[in-house]
């Protein structure tokens, strides 16, 4: 039987109900004035602009918490070179809450290739620079510096995905905890409302921030762990063999360092970079079953993770790490991780139980305004702008795309509204939003085709241990019916003053195909001219390092699609989306890439190249040069990772084989892959020939191989 949650709404109400319901909470004291607080319960620190809209967390958060009766107040955007906008509000009663925002702070401000971005799609204008680097570490510094004893608490997508060390692209490092190096005093991961009334309600009554050790979808610091504790060391699932000569034998790689890093000399570390420099034997890591049959405590076991020190050192035993991690990621059997960082442990909870559909409905159903705080005036908010007309209708995606952290932040299980739900915020959208003229811009979600697509047994769920419910295969125990999804569509067409309904968000079209129905549906009534699918790549090597499916299903949803399209009398066009540069994409996949969107016809403007985030897979790949989707071995055979700016660049170039601004890049590595025959005129070569050509150019053939010329530049 799975484990149950208590309803979001069970919990006694707090005594500050009586205040009522704020039009928006409030952003200074005279807003809090007109409401007749003397002071917040709560204050809410985010690195966005107000919005008091679902799709913005800190409205869910704020309009959640003040539905239990508590005072919450918003912090937005402050300037974090002193504290004069941390203290304006006063000092909460219970906490600081502190958050990014809706974006990783560094994603949010850097491209892929680490080049500023001109812009913020979450600050008034669009101005870039209302946010600081790492926005949680900042911001809950200087919350500590206004008010040293109120406690603080982390969430929201930065802090979730650095909830343990982690590799951090934009220094090129291994880095702690964001826990340890905010100083914050708890961490809520993934969705965090059930972690934040549990928290809040039992703050409320006294029990210090210190003393909630156990709530799901949390991670707390700890002096050591209970002796009354059963501990599994992560090495009983992969086990280290094969030692060098001169490492020794009994020494075991998981073991936390008793001596912080940071108090070894300058001398030591030198003789150890030494030492290392000397091993040539390989350890590997093998598969080992657990030394023990007695039955485990599940509610007092907990499995110990590499240490920081470990996984900063040894990049094999961090991809270990991110895998144990993404298999522990089953709420209903997942066990705590704990990770020692120098002195103290990480402990991160058990994942928070998903939302039953009722309490999906409670949280849109909060009085949001669905504008920005009024104090912005008419300036114009991008990421507002974009979704003021559409509706989520779920969260979750169990794609487990390795390149993607929606999985790692919102979960596998797909978490979704009633229809009725929907259906009463479209009417909302109509009534209430300035400038509606009867669009829906989208009906969707993290994935447009997950609505309702759950497992079809509670039981086989609640034992499941799969990083994708689609990948390689479709699991035969999925749902993949749509007609929860297609009974929506036509119940929103229908809708009084609803002209058009669309879908915007990304399609599973590997999902869509089992579903003709669903197909001629989307295809008859709810595309805009094109359609947004994402095959990623086209060659299997690469799929395979990304779990997604093979062209063989694009191919059979692009039928379908032309077909439906022909049938309603419709000139329609699939956009698809790649990726270049991707862990394990080689220069020669990129070419049979390119040849393909040639072959199809396909003139992309837009590409992408790949961006490591946090707790990603696909980091982990990209660190260590090795698939934690397998057996994380060390004599396994390295990855293929472009990781230097001429690779990166170069297989950009590939995605985009038709502007003539790529052309002598491309002639260049074609010459070196020994593959000039694709140099001409021809329908079947790619790139024209050119009597002008330059050598030089962006791309020195010398380095097409290793591509040593350039790395781009950290912050």
């Amino acid at each position: 039987m799975r484990v149950q949650a208590p309803n979001l709404l069970s919990y006694p109400v707090y005594w500050a109900e009586c205040f009522g319901t704020a039009e928006y909470l409030p952003m200074s004291r005279a807003e809090m004035d007109v409401l007749g607080w003397d002071s917040c319960d709560i204050i809410l620190v985010t690195g966005d602009a107000y919005i008091d809209h679902p799709s913005f967390g800190m409205a869910v958060m704020g309009r959640l918490l003040e539905s239990h009766g508590f005072r919450v107040g918003i912090i937005s955007q402050p300037d974090w070179q002193n504290t004069d906008d941390f203290m304006k509000l006063g000092e909460p009663n219970l906490y600081f809450g502190v958050t990014a925002g809706n974006m990783d702070s560094l994603i949010n401000r850097y491209t892929a290739d680490l080049r500023l971005r001109s812009n913020d799609a979450y600050t008034p204008d669009g101005e870039a620079g209302k946010r600081p680097d790492r926005s949680v570490i900042v911001y809950s510094q200087r919350c500590k510096e206004a008010y040293k004893d109120t406690p603080i608490v982390i969430g929201g997508i930065e802090a979730s995905l650095r909830r343990i060390a982690h590799y951090d692209y934009w220094s090129d490092k291994v880095r702690k905890s964001v826990l340890i190096d905010s100083a914050a005093d708890i961490l809520l991961f993934g969705n965090a409302e059930r972690a934040i009334v549990e928290l809040t309600h039992q703050m409320s009554r006294g029990v210090k921030v210190s003393e909630l050790g156990n709530i799901r979808g949390t991670a707390i610091i700890r002096e050591q762990m209970p002796e009354d504790w059963t501990e599994i060391d992560s090495s009983r699932i992969d086990w280290p063999s094969n030692w060098p000569k001169n490492i020794e034998p009994n020494k075991n790689p998981y073991d936390y360092d008793h001596n912080p890093q940071t108090n070894k000399s300058c001398a030591s570390k030198n003789e150890a970079g030494k030492k290392k420099a000397e091993e040539v034997k390989e350890i590997r890591i093998i598969p080992m079953p657990l030394a023990s049959k007695q039955k485990l405590d599940a509610d007092k076991t907990y499995i110990r993770l590499p240490s920081f020190e470990k996984v900063r050192n040894d990049s094999a035993l961090y991809a270990h790490t991110s895998r144990i991690l993404h298999l522990e990621s089953n709420p209903y059997n997942a066990r705590p991780l704990v990770q020692r960082h120098e002195t103290k442990d990480i402990l991160i909870n058990l994942p928070p139980i998903p939302l039953t559909t009722e309490e999906m409905d409670t949280v849109f159903a909060f009085p949001y305004q669905r504008k920005p705080h009024p104090s912005y005036g008419d300036a114009k908010i991008p990421s507002y702008d974009m979704i003021k007309f559409s509706v989520n209708i779920m969260r979750g995606c169990f794609g487990g795309c390795t390149f993607c952290s929606i999985t790692e932040h919102e979960g596998r299980i797909i978490q979704s509204r009633s229809q009725e739900s929907v259906l009463n915020e479209i009417e909302k959208i109509r009534d209430k939003v300035p400038g509606f003229t009867g669009t829906i811009s989208d009906l969707g979600g993290p994935t447009a085709n997950m609505y309702h697509l759950n497992c079809k047994d509670d039981d086989i769920q609640a034992n499941c241990r799969r990083l994708s419910c689609v990948y390689p295969t479709i699991c035969k125990n999925l749902k993949t019916d749509h007609s929860e999804t297609t009974s929506l569509y036509r119940k929103a067409r229908k809708i009084k003053g609803i002209k058009r309904v669309m879908v915007a968000s990304g399609l599973r079209y590997d999902l869509a195909v089992e579903d003709p129905e669903y197909v001629k549906e989307l295809v008859t009534h709810h595309v805009g001219g094109y359609l947004k699918i994402a095959p990623e790549h086209s060659e299997e090597g690469t799929l395979s390092k990304m779990m997604k499916p093979g062209m063989g299903s694009y191919d059979k949803f692009k039928r379908m699609f032309e077909r439906y399209s022909k049938e309603a009398g419709k000139k329609q066009y699939l956009i698809p989306y790649f990726i270049a540069a991707h862990p394990g994409s080689e220069n020669e996949d990129m070419l049979n890439l390119a040849l393909w969107l040639k072959k199809n016809d396909f003139k992309l403007d837009q590409v992408q190249t790949f961006y490591p985030s946090p707790m990603a897979m696909a980091t982990a790949m990209y660190h260590s040069e090795k698939n934690p989707l397998k057996k994380v071995r060390y004599k396994s055979e390295k990855m293929f990772v472009p990781k230097e700016l001429d690779q990166r660049r170069l297989q950009k170039a590939f995605l985009r084989y038709h502007d003539p601004k790529n052309a002598d890049i491309l002639r260049a590595a074609l010459k070196e892959m020994n593959r000039t025959e694709l140099i001409g005129d021809g329908e079947n070569q790619l790139i024209p020939a050119a009597d002008n050509f330059r050598t030089n150019n962006n791309y020195n053939k010398n380095q097409a191989k290793t591509g040593r010329r350039k790395k781009p530049t950290r912050c």
